[in-house]
């Protein structure tokens, strides 16, 4: 973690969920999540309802796994209260002493540590205060900061005392745009060459591909896949990764391998490789590589009905209805009007599309490269 105050932490730090799993009202929330963490920062990116919360807080200690085990620098900490850990946690909802101004905020874990003697605590909460940049703010109450001065504060207070594992749980979400740029700047570089293991949840797939670091992608309390963000997102070896690591959402387009070729929605293109004829697909585009203007020799032409222009001032989601009540979506450069109502065409380029197992989804095909159906 940080370094600061009197107290330094172990060279190396690691975090592993062994088998575990959490049931709720007959529900599963968490199925048989096995991970290791080491030193320095993992994202874990994942829909509101992929378990990234109840993941974190069995690993926190403020949930029981109904199986498995947490367990930090190979000692089993499953039966351990939170109190007696040596974890932070970040929520969400930015959670502050009312009572108490940002300075004693801040202090409060340092208080009960004995490592940190008066002197110590002082330097330590200006240190991170800086680090925050909320220096000036340190005599406020938090009801006399804004949102974003509120969240500073609650990570400037889980960031004060050194601690093996900190995490932190979309801790950006309710801030303004403007804002998380910063943050999230702040935070990559902060959580560099951190000592000890920095967990941080998201459900925007452009955070994880930000931070750069070791990704784990979750989905119906299930491990997805774990991996490099850029390399998921060029390759994503399923269809939920896929889907998961896309903002805006996959375009998604049924299709079929017929004679060496692939079919979809009255056009077709030739199959990456030689796959069973009648063999039923998913396709996958991504907004951004759908256009209305041929640009491609060979591109896939969609007729289509405009629906809805939506124009953002730097881009414009263009909503199409396609052949068989399928919809599509192109992310357009610039503001660019339309007609709802008038006919148009979608063009795609094959080498942009990503090939599904219908049935599985499994990856079948890239751009970049092709993978064996029956591998």
């Amino acid at each position: 973690m940080l370094d600061g105050g009197d107290k330094k932490g172990p060279a190396t730090v690691t975090l592993i969920l062994d088998g575990v799993s959490v049931r709720q009202r007959g529900e599963t929330w968490l199925d048989d999540i096995r991970l290791e963490l080491s030193n320095g920062m993992t994202t874990l990116v994942g829909p509101m309802t992929a378990g990234k919360t109840t993941l974190m807080r069995v690993a926190a200690g403020l949930l029981p796994p109904d199986s498995g085990r947490v367990v930090v620098d190979g000692k089993d900490v499953t039966a351990i209260p939170v109190r007696k850990r040596s974890v932070a946690f970040v929520y969400q909802q930015f959670i502050n002493y009312p009572s108490l101004s940002v300075y004693e905020n801040i202090a409060s874990p340092l208080r009960l540590d004995p490592a940190f003697h008066r002197e110590g605590i002082d330097r330590r909460v200006r240190e991170v205060a800086e680090l925050m940049g909320i220096s000036g703010l340190l005599d406020r109450r938090p009801a006399e900061l804004s949102g974003g001065q509120q969240q500073r504060t609650a990570i400037a207070r889980a960031l004060a005392r050194p601690v093996d594992v900190l995490l932190l749980d979309e801790p950006l979400a309710n801030l303004d745009f403007k804002l998380r740029e910063q943050l999230r700047a702040d935070l990559k570089t902060m959580f560099a060459g951190s000592r000890g293991v920095v967990l941080y949840s998201t459900a925007d797939p452009n955070e994880a591909l930000t931070f750069a670091a070791p990704t784990v992608v979750l989905g119906e309390g299930r491990i997805q896949s774990v991996g490099d963000a850029a390399d998921m997102y060029a390759r994503p070896p399923s269809l939920a990764v896929a889907a998961t690591l896309s903002d805006p959402p996959l375009n998604l387009l049924p299709g079929v391998v017929r004679d060496g070729r692939i079919e979809c929605l009255g056009t077709s293109f030739p199959a990456p490789r030689a796959h069973a004829s009648g063999h039923n697909v998913m396709l996958a585009v991504r907004p951004h590589q759908v256009t209305i203007a041929r640009d491609t020799p060979g591109a896939l032409e969609l007729p289509a009905e405009i629906r809805l222009a939506e124009v953002t001032g730097s881009a414009t989601f263009l909503h199409l209805l396609l052949e068989g009540s399928r919809h599509l979506v192109a992310h357009l450069p610039g503001t660019q009007l339309f007609t709802p109502g008038e006919s148009t065409v979608a063009y795609v380029d094959p080498a942009h599309i990503f090939v599904f197992d219908e049935a599985g989804g499994r990856l079948l095909a890239t751009s970049a490269a092709e993978v064996d159906l029956h591998g």
